[in-house]
């Protein structure tokens, strides 16, 4: 184990096997009584109840409220039908127990809740430990990370910064991650605060034009999530520690707007996301950071819904990004169905959708200055084909890209080394590294 209770893991190891051993005895003391009254008339009224609210949670989830497209995994199902049934069982022992019976009743109750969640989070390995849970604790104001305009380090042409470069003594050993509002001055986007990371070298002088990486978390979610559950600030200063201090530039940014919306990262009915991270977020950038601005120092990437995005914004607007890092991608922008999709976004016209859906897009232009790879989970029945089939058709498009296939779900045991692996690739396609 880690060295202190905050850094023990949630997902592996001793604590989620504690979880396990004391949920499932807590359960056991929920479903046993000496009371008639409980096995005849209490017991079936608590299962039929969690059965009831679990079909309801499913319901609501999928079909009726439909916050996102994709149906909730059957395993995640089992396990809040746990949790609800733990509510369920404690609630309906009361009239049977005493006081201090209630008292146990209600803590295995909870007992079981915990177990359930720990068993959905482990699905998703969405917190990897309690620090993850309580959200980033070491960001610094983005005045205090960039502070003053420094004279820039020169790179010839055709030259890789990291051959250029040498870092300078007293070299901090750590890049910085500060929190950026990012106005939709053009776009009229209204979009949650960004999360900014400068690697070690960013504070050098002469400073380095790094390359910039536009990061984006999936749906639901926010940018918080890659600082969180993707520990991107670890991630890039183990990088940065074997590069003399370089990465590139993280902009971890919301094109969502909340954790429900989903405007489907193009310029619709819904909002002007492919003008907010086309324009906006570039302008922001030229006006608060000291970067690499052509096309070939900007990638962008994303999991999920962030990744179909990246795509998205590689296929329509390749003047600003040329390259793109897809996890777990789908093969077109959804909420749920291509009607659905096209009538919310367009009023119906088809043809507008095709203009600006990366299959169609694809199938008419070809993108040979376009470098790209996708990522899937072995495991993951949904969203894998879809990347297969993407990939075929970025192919098709002259793009240079690479399909990778890690061991896991559509979950951070995806995501997260989806983007760790490729950062010498990445590196390697956007001026960083040779």
């Amino acid at each position: 184990m880690a060295a202190g209770p905050l850094d023990w893991s949630l997902v592996d190891g001793a604590v989620p096997l504690v979880v396990r051993i004391l949920g499932a005895a807590a359960l056991a003391a929920l479903l046993f009584s000496r009371d008639r009254r409980w096995w005849t008339r209490l017991l079936p009224v608590a299962v039929v109840a969690a059965l009831l609210l679990s079909l309801l949670v499913k319901l609501t989830v999928d079909d009726w409220w439909q916050p996102f497209p994709d149906k909730l995994p059957t395993d995640v199902v089992l396990w809040i039908g746990v949790a609800l049934l733990g509510v369920c069982l404690a609630f309906c022992r009361m009239p049977t127990l005493r006081r201090r019976g209630r008292a146990g009743a209600l803590l295995s109750g909870a007992l079981v809740v915990v177990l359930g969640l720990s068993e959905v989070n482990i699905h998703y390995d969405n917190y990897p430990t309690l620090r993850t849970m309580l959200g980033p604790q070491d960001t610094v104001s983005l005045k205090d990370a960039t502070g003053k305009k420094e004279p820039t380090l020169d790179v010839p042409k055709g030259k890789a910064l990291s051959e250029v470069w040498k870092a300078p003594a007293g070299l901090p050993d750590k890049g910085t991650v500060s929190t950026a509002s990012i106005p939709g001055t053009k776009s009229g986007f209204k979009a949650r605060d960004a999360y900014v990371y400068l690697p070690p070298a960013y504070r050098a002088t002469p400073r380095p034009l790094l390359p910039v990486l536009v990061l984006m978390a999936g749906q639901p979610g926010s940018p918080q999530d890659w600082i969180t559950s993707g520990q991107l600030p670890d991630m890039m200063d183990e990088f940065a520690a074997g590069h003399a201090g370089l990465a590139p530039i993280v902009l971890v940014v919301d094109p969502l707007g909340s954790p429900f919306d989903n405007p489907l990262c193009m310029d619709s009915r819904l909002g002007k996301v492919q003008t907010y991270l086309a324009d906006d977020v570039p302008a922001w950038a030229a006006s608060h950071l000291q970067t690499a601005t052509d096309r070939a120092h900007w990638s962008i990437s994303g999991l999920s819904n962030g990744g179909t995005c990246a795509l998205q914004m590689a296929v329509n607007a390749p003047q600003r990004y040329g390259t793109f890092l897809d996890i777990s991608g789908q093969d077109e922008p959804t909420l749920g169905s291509r009607k659905k999709t096209v009538d919310a976004a367009f009023g119906g016209d088809e043809a507008a959708f095709e203009k600006v859906n990366p299959m169609d897009v694809m199938a008419g232009k070809k993108f040979p200055d376009t470098a790209g790879t996708f990522v899937a989970g072995t495991d993951d029945s949904t969203y894998r084909p879809q990347a297969l089939k993407v990939y075929a058709a970025a192919k098709k498009a002259d793009m240079s890209v690479q399909l990778v296939e890690l061991p896991g779900g559509h979950s951070w045991q995806v995501w997260r080394p989806g983007l760790e692996k490729q950062l010498p690739w990445l590196a390697s396609h956007i001026g960083l590294t040779p």
